[in-house]
């Protein structure tokens, strides 16, 4: 059932990013900004908690997941830092996944041996 959950939500995440893409004038960049930004809106708000826990995969892989984690990693650190986790809690809750795809695309270029065109 947790696959089906997962499957029909992030589905739904999914969908509803790609409506925006179609029915706008914004670029994607901007878009995945915006997606971001609003996985940390939710989660400040304790709406996208509750998704994540009923969803799994399929509300934390979006880029909405990454906003949330943003959001919890910031929060954690205030916590514990105070006002400088502000500005630590984000990069430490992020710095795996940041760094996984950055090796796994260099190892991807070189493996298929892609060129600049």
């Amino acid at each position: 059932m947790i696959f089906l959950k997962a499957f029909f939500v992030g589905g739904a995440i999914c969908a509803l990013t790609q409506i925006v893409i179609d029915k706008t004038k914004l670029t994607p960049a901007r878009i995945m900004v915006g997606i971001v930004c609003l996985g940390v809106f939710l989660s400040a708000l304790g709406i996208y908690q509750p998704l994540a826990d009923f969803a799994g995969a399929g509300a934390t892989v979006p880029l909405l997941g990454f906003g949330h984690n943003l959001w919890k990693g910031i929060k954690e650190a205030i916590d514990a830092q105070g006002v400088l986790g502000l500005f630590t809690g984000g990069f430490k809750a992020s710095a795996v996944g940041i760094s996984a795809a950055l090796v796994l695309s260099y190892l991807g270029a070189h493996i298929f041996k892609s060129k600049m065109s």
